[in-house]
């Protein structure tokens, strides 16, 4: 019978959280967000949603304790008459090896009737995480949040004290791109495609792909400024094609100043344009997107009219186009600039054998596949971010 008793309290403090750029206090517990307060001042609720759940967001400290809890608070959401997404994932890695995970549970719900966009908040508790049977010598622990709830830490607890540990000296990835890299459909927060990458790579990743939110925002380019990286990447297109955000003419420039913007921070660091994976609703297929909810499942199809791209609207193939000219053109002046194109991550022979399912985003065996992928292409020999 284990004493809970002998379980110790730790303050939640800054120094124990990685991949988060502010913490502020919930109604709950300590909320880690992924965009500081002044630029969550200027998003709308959609980014706001995306930000707050700690994708790439885990806690790091050194301990012998054999016995972990951590108390949280999450929240999810969900739509009428569909069935919930899978509940949240904590992983735990000891020296870098994944040795437990549990589910997330409790918390609130919010509900949203996509017919009539009421909306239901459905309270409820606090749940606690426990691992047990960890090893008693001195390790290194990671414990990786869930990557599509947002969650409040109310407690930590273990056996033996936790002490935060140093920044050291791999090198950071910044990266920024939508809610296939914020992870949407993986199977747990290490398993994301950045989170494999950076893994297989070697390198500290803070995530800031936003779910439906990668929309070239000025104060988003500002944050990546001003935050300290050694490695920088973007991947644009899907959610400017989905939305039907802008078109060709707004968005050339856009790229441009968002890139700029970077380069004024880091003017020499490495710096990877990544174009739009394979979507076959818009290849060619302008949004705005929509749901389709037949058969009780979320399914997404493209609205627009091909024969409005000729007058500027966006397709994934013109964004990756015009990518590819702009990067190729700038990068006759930028050394450090680089190109990755989305179709060899994943293209249409990889369709026939993983199809999206929901046709917008990828599974968690694709999410494997595009990380091993990239890895190999990016921090790989030769590659732009890699040191040999």
């Amino acid at each position: 019978m284990i004493d809970d008793a002998a379980l110790r309290p730790t303050e939640i403090v800054p120094e124990l959280v990685r991949g988060a750029l502010d913490l502020d206090r919930g109604r709950f517990g300590i909320r880690p967000h992924r965009l500081p307060s002044w630029a969550r001042a200027r998003a709308d609720q959609q980014l706001l949603a995306a930000q707050s759940h700690p994708s790439g967001v885990r806690l790091v400290f050194r301990t012998a304790a054999t016995r972990l809890e951590l108390d949280a608070h999450r929240t999810t959401l969900a739509f009428a008459g569909v069935p919930p997404r899978p509940a949240g994932v904590y992983d735990l890695l000891v020296d870098g090896s994944l040795v437990d995970q549990q589910v997330s549970s409790g918390g609130t719900a919010v509900v949203t009737d996509l017919a009539t966009g009421a909306t239901e908040v459905r309270e409820g508790p606090a749940a606690t995480i426990a691992f047990e049977g960890l090893p008693a010598a001195d390790k290194h622990v990671e414990l990786w949040l869930p990557h599509h709830e947002t969650i409040e830490l109310v407690a930590l607890r273990a056996d033996a004290p936790l002490e935060p540990v140093g920044a050291g000296t791999r090198p950071v990835w910044l990266h920024h791109g939508s809610s296939i890299s914020q992870g949407s459909n993986a199977a747990s927060p290490t398993t994301t495609w950045p989170a494999l990458a950076a893994a297989a790579g070697g390198v500290e990743l803070v995530n800031l792909g936003f779910s439906g939110s990668m929309m070239l925002d000025p104060f988003v380019a500002r944050v990546m400024r001003d935050r300290p990286a050694d490695l920088l990447s973007v991947k644009i297109g899907i959610n400017l094609a989905n939305a039907d955000a802008m078109r060709m003419r707004a968005f050339v420039p856009a790229v441009h100043g968002f890139l700029d913007t970077l380069r004024d921070g880091h003017p020499r660091t490495p710096l990877l344009v990544i174009t739009p994976l394979l979507c076959p609703i818009h290849e060619d297929t302008p949004g705005p997107g929509a749901a389709d909810l037949a058969d009780g499942a979320v399914r997404f199809r493209a609205t627009g009219d091909p024969a409005d791209v000729a007058a500027g609207r966006l397709s994934l193939r013109t964004i990756r186009q015009e990518l590819t000219r702009l990067v190729t053109e700038r990068a006759a002046d930028d050394p450090h600039l680089h190109l990755l194109d989305g179709l060899a991550l994943y293209g249409e022979a990889d369709a026939a054998e993983h199809p999206l399912p929901d046709r917008l985003h990828p599974d968690a065996a694709t999410h494997r596949l595009v990380g091993e992928r990239f890895a190999r292409a990016v921090f790989g020999p030769g590659g732009p971010f890699s040191s040999r």
